[in-house]
C-alpha cells in the first residue's frame, strides 16, 4: 500500500480499511502464537499499513 493510494481515499474508507487491517493483525498474531504463520514479514507490513492510515487520518483531521 502506498501513501498516495491512501491519501486518495475518504476518511470513511480509511476507517473501514483500518478496521480490516486490525482484524488481519489479530489473526496474524494468533497464527504466530500457534506457530502457523507462513509469512512472518506480513506482520510487519500490516503494522506499517495501520500506521500509515492512522497518520493520514490524523493529517486529514488536522486540516479540517
Amino acid at each position: 500500500m502506498k501513501a498516495s493510494d491512501v491519501r486518495s481515499k475518504t476518511a470513511d474508507e480509511l476507517k473501514d480499511q483500518l478496521v480490516d487491517l486490525k482484524k488481519e493483525q489479530f489473526n496474524l498474531r494468533f497464527q504466530r502464537a500457534t506457530q502457523q504463520l507462513e509469512k512472518p514479514a506480513q506482520v510487519k507490513q500490516v503494522r506499517r499499513d495501520i500506521a500509515r492510515i492512522k497518520t493520514i487520518l490524523g493529517e486529514k483531521n488536522a486540516a479540517k
